[in-house]
């Protein structure tokens, strides 16, 4: 093998197909709604963490569980990367009528890019939370929010961080 890019062959870099059964694919017996999506802090420097909180609510009348999913899109990099990678994600069990607010970290190394080393640029990126991948067509409902962050600083090696 010579070829070793992953154009084509996951679905990160899929291009504008959508993959058959994406990851969190699955039924439910209710139906979840996400609100609130807070990013902070909305302008970060280089090498700092962001914090992530969503509000998850059950709007069924059973219990259920959902996988709620975190992705970023870089909206400019100087190297190909993919159309939005996964983050972060948690099953919660939800109470039918309930909601709960979760919160997640989003490490400055999750938006490193490989370019003959990891590094970290500035620039803008989106950060995507729901219960499917963003744009992802299902007949199932679900929602995807999304917000933007910037970052601040000059580029460097993760490793310098």
């Amino acid at each position: 093998m010579e070829n070793y890019t992953m154009e084509g062959r996951t679905y990160r870099y899929y291009g504008q197909e959508a993959p058959l059964y994406p990851f969190g694919y699955g039924l439910s017996y209710t139906t979840f709604q996400y609100r609130d999506l807070v990013l902070s802090p909305p302008v970060l420097p280089i090498c700092a963490n962001l914090s992530v909180s969503v509000v998850l609510e059950n709007m069924g009348q059973r219990d259920g569980e959902e996988v709620v999913q975190l992705y970023l899109r870089w909206e400019q990099s100087s190297v190909p990367v993919p159309r939005w990678q996964l983050v972060a994600f948690r099953r919660v069990a939800v109470p039918a009528g309930r909601e709960t607010k979760l919160s997640f970290q989003v490490a400055a190394e999750q938006r490193a890019v490989w370019a003959q080393a990891w590094r970290l640029e500035p620039g803008t990126f989106t950060l995507f939370a729901g219960g499917q991948q963003p744009g992802q067509r299902t007949r199932a409902p679900s929602e995807v929010l999304s917000a933007q962050f910037t970052v601040t600083g000059a580029a460097r090696p993760l490793r310098g961080c």
